[in-house]
């Protein structure tokens, strides 16, 4: 059977994701089962604990000021000043990884994970409301991406792509068709970014790229030239895109996905997680990697924690300082050899 998870972006470990997904120098995961009644999955609300800020995280994004962090066993984390404290949201539904997280505005958001559970807040991660789940199924959602309160698009496993017209009340899954030379759409999806004009973009296996120009209702493949996973991608100003993964690969793309070129990180530690902040951009990785670039990604300089945290997650504020994420939680501080992190 594939990988069936990523730590995503975290890795498919081994693959984390790879994290080594995200972890490629760690080994696979396998999905956390839900609890079960009379040999039935049943899905139970996560617990709230004093060391949730120590549960890996997989994925973080900006809510308004907020940051809005998710991980194993349905942790949601949520941190009001900027990444220095963090407290458990009061009500999450469900006790399953989360691997990603995508809002709105302020208020509105999405959280996607294991046994294809896609939640849905109105009041800023506080609470959360199960939207959709298919705990009959060992299928997990890697990515989740809305462009507004009602189009939205998830992907994960063996080519499973959703899409919502009514904000998540409802969702239809897409039939891919087969990469050229392929018999079947089974590449596993690892994340979803949007670019300035709308367009969907989803970083897979096999060193692909997925676009999307119509908010996911078609797709059309994007070959590389990479033979390895892609874990994670940005959109960087003036339709710059990148993309980044397995063993420190990073591609960077100028011309709409038409022709890529491999950036050089220094480093063959995976790439688990890309954030940007006008022509600054942060990478992080397995072993402590942390890349950062002024120049629109251009070109990075790495640097390597001392304490070599697996980083699984970063967000980013308007001043481009970092809240990073790890396999053992928040990140206390970025290290001395990262200024830019807090």
């Amino acid at each position: 059977m594939k990988p069936t998870s990523l730590l995503a972006r975290t890795a498919l470990a081994g693959a984390l994701v790879s994290l080594s997904l995200a972890c490629a120098a760690q080994a696979p995961q396998t999905q956390q089962a839900p609890a079960a009644v009379d040999g039935v999955p049943v899905l139970v609300p996560a617990v709230r604990a004093a060391h949730a800020a120590r549960a890996t995280m997989l994925a973080s994004t900006r809510a308004g000021e907020r940051i809005v962090a998710v991980g194993d066993h349905g942790v949601v984390l949520l941190s009001d000043d900027g990444g220095r404290s963090h407290r458990q949201a009061r009500q999450v539904p469900v006790d399953v990884a989360l691997t990603s997280v995508s809002f709105i505005d302020a208020r509105q958001g999405w959280a996607a994970g294991h046994w294809g559970v896609i939640l849905h807040t109105t009041d800023g991660g506080e609470t959360w409301q199960v939207q959709r789940s298919d705990a009959a199924q060992d299928r997990p959602l890697f990515a989740v991406h809305f462009f507004d309160e009602k189009q939205g698009v998830a992907v994960g496993l063996w080519s499973l792509v959703l899409r919502t017209e009514d904000g998540g009340a409802h969702w239809q899954p897409v039939e891919l068709a087969p990469p050229e030379g392929g018999k079947r759409a089974d590449l596993n999806l690892f994340g979803l970014f949007a670019d300035a004009r709308g367009r969907l973009f989803a970083p897979a296996e096999r060193g692909m790229m997925l676009r999307s120009d119509d908010r996911g209702r078609s797709w059309s493949y994007m070959p590389t030239g990479y033979a390895g996973s892609f874990w994670s991608g940005i959109a960087g100003l003036g339709g710059t895109l990148l993309v980044a993964g397995l063993r420190g690969s990073m591609y960077r793309s100028v011309d709409d996905g038409s022709s890529w070129q491999r950036v050089d990180t220094h480093t063959e530690s995976s790439i688990t997680a890309l954030a940007g902040a006008g022509k600054k951009i942060v990478a992080v990785g397995l072993d402590g990697l942390v890349l950062s670039s002024e120049d629109g990604g251009a070109s990075f300089a790495a640097s390597t924690r001392e304490d070599r945290l697996p980083l699984t997650s970063v967000a980013l504020d308007g001043q481009g300082h970092a809240t990073m994420y790890s396999r053992q939680g928040v990140v206390a501080g970025a290290g001395a050899k990262d200024p830019s992190a807090r």
